[in-house]
């Protein structure tokens, strides 16, 4: 078939080029500077503020136009603390033309030389950037893909945020090509002190939709936290997607709340590293090591903040825990380096008294695993090993289960604290096995001989923002058990006030006595521990005890009552009270008891020296105790009590 270019399937299209092209050399020779007035005109009564091209204009048509401005000042609304937007030698936009047709102004590429920009948000979303004269539509906003910039400077001000930062950036590829821009910002950011400096690729992708994420190095410290990243961004203006390393420090994970908005406990000075990502609204920290005081810590984690209720996962783990990490936890201050630390102050409480923040428990959900394997520097309790599981919902913490290995037995169950009431409801329902007795009292000397196995149960609940007030308003029950074993008879004998057999042993050596059983079982009603068993049967000794002990007032009021079973010289027996405070305790004889002995033992030492010393001998009166009969008393369950 031969085709005729004289055909008018032929000619339409070629004429239809041949206008195209024309208009095209129309466009390209157009004096676009002479719709410079109008066009400063147009865009000042669109946005109802100052906008002009000082110096020259020209256009680029295409289904992507470019416009090229020279000079040019953009002012910010009269609300705004800077008197321009933008103010550039030269601005170059890139617009496409399909959306505009539809209102939406998107702009695939800006390039900036030598800019200045001022940005602005207020909390009621307003916002400087916002193009029509209705600064809080986000609708007016325009949707920038990528940004290229050289020499210029940014003040950005958020004051919901508490942000008020300047930026100085420039232009640098002879030192670091990959990372030609460099840039330092210095201000507030959250009400505290910030600085930030570090090098970036020279085209930033504000847009996510652009799938071109470019490099950045940063070294920033806000208040008392620092942190040093390197990695990619795709999306700078929402951080679609980040893929960096991290290098953070500071002196409490829980300031971190104050810039993340992620609720962590209080801790000592910490220093970690790891990998961070992000996708969508998910932050993952993976490969994660480093320290929190002199404990370790590694694992992975995650946040996920496009929740209604952000939730943090994730599993940890420490092979070496120092016991005084813990402190800040609890509200409990460190106690090493003791010297360093300011006098306590007179009537301070033993219990921790500082306040906790459970009000933070209300903004996120959590669900975290956390182990140590190894529990350093313990002064009082002997703690070897701990595993929890946290989790956190609608703002009640729970740590179920929680295992602590305690003495070379466990100490399991549960805690639970409730921030949705004021002040927070905590419960907790802890069982303990096989505790060690040798163990359980490290720095007791004389407990080093004693061999037994304790269990036993604390059941308690409690109104308060710290540990001293939770355990001052607990109702509940403790009890502690322990069946067949081997004390030091060096231990009974002074609580006894024997004499004679402290002689013995000085001479011969402690030797143990069989432990028949022993229990300590109390009734907890608004702070105050009223004994229900108290017993300690010796194959020698029978020790009955009663008293109270006052949680709220952190006072002692219990008496030991020992009943021999053999017969001692030098023996003053009488019952041993101990009184006072937790902070200064104090153990003694019953001096109206003690008196009346000794006074016998004057009156006939008057006569004659051997009555003064047959005054002195027990005849063992004490029985064994049913053991059976009181282990099952002390592990009875209390009177029912009611909900602090």
């Amino acid at each position: 078939m031969k085709i005729s270019f004289k055909s008018p399937w032929i000619r339409w299209p070629a004429g239809l080029a041949s206008i195209l092209i024309v208009l095209a050399g129309m466009a390209f020779l157009f004096p676009w500077d002479l719709l410079r007035g109008p066009l400063n005109h147009y865009v000042s009564d669109l946005t109802g503020r100052r906008f002009e091209i000082t110096r020259r204009l020209d256009v680029r048509l295409g289904l992507t136009t470019r416009v090229i401005a020279e000079g040019v000042e953009f002012a910010n609304p009269a609300w705004a603390h800077d008197p321009y937007l933008l103010k550039a030698e030269v601005a170059q936009f890139d617009v496409s033309l399909w959306p505009l047709l539809h209102g939406k102004l998107e702009l695939p590429l800006v390039i900036l030389r030598k800019p200045q920009l001022s940005l602005q948000i207020e909390p009621d979303g307003r916002r400087t950037w916002a193009l029509g004269k209705d600064t809080s539509d986000r609708s007016t906003v325009p949707d920038i893909g990528l940004l290229q910039v050289d020499n210029g400077t940014v003040h950005y001000v958020d004051s919901a945020q508490g942000a008020d930062i300047a930026v100085d950036f420039g232009m640098d590829a002879t030192s670091n090509p990959a990372l030609p821009l460099s840039y330092s910002a210095r201000g507030v950011l959250k009400k505290q002190a910030f600085t930030a400096r570090g090098r970036t690729g020279s085209v930033l992708q504000l847009n996510s939709a652009v799938q071109q994420p470019f490099p950045v190095e940063v070294q920033a410290t806000a208040g008392r936290t620092s942190l040093k990243a390197s990695g990619s961004i795709a999306g700078l203006a929402t951080l679609a997607s980040v893929d960096a390393t991290f290098d953070i420090r500071g002196q409490s994970l829980a300031e971190l709340y104050t810039l993340l908005g992620v609720v962590l406990p209080q801790t000592p000075p910490y220093a970690l590293r790891g990998n961070l990502r992000k996708q969508g609204g998910v932050w993952a920290v993976g490969k994660m090591q480093g320290r929190l005081g002199r404990s370790d810590l590694s694992g992975d984690m995650s946040y996920d903040r496009g929740r209604t209720i952000p939730l943090l996962t994730g599993k940890l783990q420490s092979r070496t825990l120092d016991f005084d990490d813990l402190g800040p936890l609890i509200g409990a201050s460190p106690t090493r380096n003791a010297a360093a630390t300011p006098p306590v102050r007179p009537g301070r409480k033993v219990l921790p008294d500082s306040a906790l923040d459970f009000e933070r428990l209300k903004v996120m959900d959590a669900d975290v695993w956390y182990a140590a394997s190894d529990i350093r520097h313990i002064r009082a309790l002997p703690l070897d090993k701990m595993s929890v599981h946290v989790r956190l919902v609608n703002g009640v913490l729970q740590m179920d289960p929680l295992n602590l290995g305690v003495a070379g037995g466990e100490l399991a169950g549960n805690i639970r604290i409730d921030a949705n009431v004021v002040p927070a409801a905590v419960s907790a329902q802890l069982q303990a096995s096989a505790l060690q007795l040798n163990r359980l009292f490290p720095t007791i000397e004389l407990t080093k001989g004693s061999f037994g196995k304790l269990h036993g149960r604390v059941d308690l609940q409690g109104r308060g923002n710290s540990t001293a007030q939770v355990l001052g308003s607990a109702s509940g029950s403790v009890a502690l058990l322990m069946g067949k074993g081997q004390i030091s008879r060096l231990l009974l004998a002074e609580a006894g006030l024997d004499g004679g057999k402290i002689i013995t042993f000085l001479v011969v050596g402690d030797k143990p006595v069989l432990l028949r059983c022993a229990a300590a079982a109390f009734d907890v009603k608004h702070g105050l521990m009223s004994s229900r068993s108290l017993v300690l049967d010796t194959s020698s000794t029978v020790i009955n005890g009663s008293g109270t002990i006052d949680l709220a007032n952190e006072t002692l009021d219990i008496v030991l009552k020992p009943e021999p079973k053999d017969r001692s010289i030098l023996s003053l027996r009488s019952p041993l009270e101990i009184t006072g405070s937790f902070k200064a305790p104090s153990a003694g004889p019953d001096k109206t008891a003690l008196a009346g002995r000794a006074g016998v033992a004057l009156a006939l030492g008057a006569i004659n020296p051997l009555l003064a010393l047959a005054a002195t001998v027990e005849t063992g009166p004490g029985k064994d105790a049913d053991c059976a009969q009181v282990l099952a008393q002390a592990a009875a369950t209390g009177p029912p009590r009611r909900t602090p």
